[in-house]
Order: structure tokens, then C-alpha cells, then sequence
């Protein structure tokens, strides 16, 4: 399995919000509505160069090492938002034994310190956006969880809640499931939409993935926990 990060396990947008309108305030720039959705599931060098197009005059560098550490002072001084049933989900994996890797677009530092506010072992590897030769929507991302584990790309089943991070899970092979939150997924390429994780369990995992693995990733309906079964039934789905 392998998991995105923000927005999907931990409800972290507020956090970025913060930090990224502390940032351009500074330069007179507004984190109006278009800028915030082009933010979501970018890379952190992406949206550095966002910023950078607004207005802020810093590096690249100097832009990401704020932000990130903004996001990592307020997370340390409270307590996690954690997406409806992805803790749970990640707690049935673990104790039965499936795999799962982290891939995210922050920084190596706050991906560490978000898994090590989950239980040891839940992820047997993390990959961070500071480490990848391309950012989402490249494949490079998940290409490198599906390695880390050891197993073929083929083999996983990814969670995302971006159209970038569906378009990157994608293209890499795994099967793709889009977790709506903030931004719609409808026209986004994903095998399936799921309203959240809340009820997910290993089994609902596991007939997902024997029911949509080959079949080619597509625009598709949100479907409601209580019918995710008949999701798994027809997995072609209809465009939103």
C-alpha cells in the first residue's frame, strides 16, 4: 500500500495556510482561491516557483525550508488532524502484515515526524519530496515507494486526495484511489473515488484491488462508504 500524505492521512492544509500566508503577506501578495488550489498536492519546489512567479523574492530553497518549518512548529505544538479512518486503516494493515510506504511531497523531516506519530512499523518505508528526482504528477514518487517495499508497482494500491497526486499514482501503475477533500477528483485519473476511509477495512482494501487493478484509470463517480462494495462490483464507475 502505499499512502500520500497531507490531506490524506493528516488534515495538515490548515497548517500550509498558515505558513504560506505569513509568507507572502510579507510581499503584499493575497493566497487568493486559485493560487491555494494550484498549491494543493504540488510539490514543494513547485509551488515554491508559484511564489517566486507572485512576487517572493527568495530562493526556491529558502522558500520550502520556511514553509516546511513553519508546518513542523505548529504540528509539534498541537495535536494531529487526522483524515476520517486512514489511522485505523493503517493499524488493520499493519497488524496484518501489508506493507505500507509513505510517498509525500514535504520534506523527509516532516514526513518523519508525521509517521512517528503513528505507531512503529506502520510504514515500512518513507519516501519525501526531497528525495525524488520529479515531483508529482511525475511516477517517480510511487515508483520509489513500490521499491522501497520490494514489490512491483503493479502490485500496490495508492490513496491520494489531489488530482497531482492521482495523476502521479497513476501513471506509476498502482491503482489509484482518490480520497476527495479540499479540491474535486472527479475528472482526475483514478480507478475509483471514495467518499473517505471511515469503515475501510483490510478485505474492502483487498476486493478493490482484485477488482480494479487492469482496468484503465478514468473520471469516476464519488461513492459513499455503505457502497463501496458495489463500487468494487463495477469498477468502470461512471464520469462524475
Amino acid at each position: 500500500m502505499l499512502w500520500d500524505m497531507d490531506g490524506t492521512i493528516i488534515d495538515s492544509e490548515p497548517l500550509w495556510i498558515v505558513a504560506e500566508d505569513a509568507m507572502l503577506s510579507r510581499y503584499g501578495v493575497e493566497l487568493d482561491a486559485e493560487l491555494r488550489e494550484q498549491l494543493i498536492g504540488s510539490g514543494l519546489w513547485d509551488a515554491a516557483e508559484l511564489f517566486r512567479a507572485r512576487g517572493v523574492d527568495l530562493s526556491a530553497d529558502e522558500i520550502v525550508a520556511e514553509l516546511a518549518g513553519e508546518v513542523q512548529a505548529q504540528l509539534a505544538a498541537g495535536e494531529p488532524a487526522w483524515r476520517p479512518g486512514a489511522v485505523e486503516l493503517l493499524a488493520a494493515l499493519r497488524e496484518a502484515g501489508v506493507p505500507c510506504a509513505l510517498v509525500t511531497m514535504s520534506i523527509r523531516s516532516l514526513a518523519d515526524q508525521v509517521a512517528e506519530l503513528l505507531p512503529p512499523g506502520t510504514f515500512g518505508a518513507v519516501v519525501a519530496g526531497d528525495e525524488v528526482a520529479h515531483e508529482k504528477p511525475h511516477p517517480d514518487p510511487y515508483l520509489r515507494g513500490a521499491a522501497a517495499l520490494g514489490v512491483p508497482i503493479e502490485a500496490c494500491l495508492a490513496f491520494e486526495d489531489s488530482p497531482t497526486g492521482l495523476r502521479s499514482a497513476a501513471a506509476s501503475g498502482a491503482v489509484a484511489i482518490g480520497l476527495p477533500h479540499l479540491v474535486e477528483l472527479g475528472d482526475a485519473p483514478a480507478h475509483a473515488l471514495w467518499a473517505s476511509l471511515e469503515g475501510a477495512d483490510v478485505a474492502a482494501v483487498a476486493r478493490a484491488f482484485t477488482e480494479l487493478r487492469g482496468t484503465a484509470p478514468g473520471p469516476r463517480t464519488i461513492t459513499e462508504p455503505a457502497a463501496r462494495e458495489a463500487l468494487v462490483s463495477d469498477p468502470k464507475g461512471s464520469r462524475a
